[in-house]
């Protein structure tokens, strides 16, 4: 090896650039100069094993041989480009009548956006949409969930330099409905969500979920459980078994659980359902006194009742979707299904 050879490669390349004027030609170029048998790449393969000396100076020489070819490459290839593009244009008869190429499709989840709020919007509920970004105020205190409270750890994710985060929950725009609404309130609050969770066929760390709030005078669990499944049979245009246990979150009291039958499997048992043959679908309870007070409202007056869903999984469950990580994949294979 001598640097003469590398002198060489790079000026008889340099040369044939200058009189490439298609981009076939230029693809045989880079196979020649740049591929992985070029005899370029065969002498930057080589150096290593160079006598100690002269590592630097063949790898330096070899290293800006190799930078110029492919800064030339890259010119010649975008003004090949352009020159294409131009010639196009020039034929193109702008006079002639279009056609509809129906190309986009409507990502699933902002569908079932669009019928979710139909159907609240139906049964009286007024949109209300959501900050994505908010402080802690909002997303934890005015939740019932003070600065030290052990709820925090769940839902703990990302914070900016000056305090804000990434919501947990459409819950946080609870304090600001009962602050600006008159009871009766009837609201949902859809959007994105973000969370501290390890991604599997059921769980994804970003979510949209729908937030929904309904306060008036002598409100029960009871009018929960009936307005949720008039939702549920409506949405998925049938009769819903719906299975409601006790749980736990700061911000509503009592609170519970709601799981409806897997229709993946139908209730047979799968990795979505955990093999229960149900799938949980969200937390829900009556709003909790504290938070009903932080928000302006006279607990003793009104009571109500609030819930939290995530749209992806009602989207999975309606067209059986074994897994939730596709909605986000860009896997256009499976956009274009819906």
């Amino acid at each position: 090896m001598n640097l003469k050879k590398i002198n060489k490669i790079k000026q008889k390349s340099l040369e044939e650039l200058d009189n490439i004027k298609n981009l076939n030609s230029l693809k045989e170029f880079k196979i020649k100069y740049l591929g992985r048998k070029s005899e370029l790449t065969q002498i930057l393969r080589s150096i290593k094993d160079l006598p100690k000396e002269k590592k630097a100076e063949f790898g330096k020489a070899a290293n800006l041989t190799r930078i110029s070819i492919e800064k030339k490459f890259d010119n010649v290839k975008e003004k090949i480009e352009f020159e294409e593009i131009t010639k196009e244009s020039e034929e193109l008869d702008v006079t002639a009548p279009g056609t509809l190429n129906k190309i986009g499709h409507i990502h699933p989840i902002t569908q079932m956006r669009w019928e979710t709020e139909e159907i609240f919007q139906k049964m009286g509920f007024e949109i209300i949409e959501p900050y994505e970004l908010d402080d802690d105020y909002h997303n934890f205190e005015s939740l019932n969930m003070p600065k030290d409270h052990p709820a925090r750890d769940i839902w703990d994710t990302f914070w900016t330099e000056d305090g804000y985060i990434p919501i947990t929950q459409t819950s946080s725009m609870q304090n600001r409905i009962f602050r600006s609404i008159k009871p009766p309130i009837r609201a949902i609050v859809i959007g994105k969500t973000f969370r501290n969770e390890r991604t599997n066929p059921s769980h994804e760390h970003t979510l949209y979920q729908c937030e929904g709030v309904y306060v008036d005078k002598g409100i029960s669990l009871s009018h929960m459980i009936g307005t949720l499944k008039t939702f549920f049979d409506v949405f998925f245009n049938k009769n819903i078994s719906l299975k409601v246990i006790p749980g736990y979150f700061p911000f509503v009291e009592p609170g519970n659980g709601i799981y409806l039958s897997c229709f993946i499997c139908n209730m047979k048992g799968c990795r979505v359902c955990k093999y229960t043959g149900w799938l949980e679908i969200m937390g829900c309870g009556m709003i909790h006194p504290n938070v009903l007070k932080e928000g302006g409202i006279d607990p003793d007056v009104y009571s109500g009742f609030a819930w939290g869903f995530g749209l992806d999984r009602l989207v999975m469950l309606k067209y059986g979707i074994e897994d939730i990580r596709h909605f986000h994949s860009g896997d256009l294979r499976f956009i274009k299904q819906f």
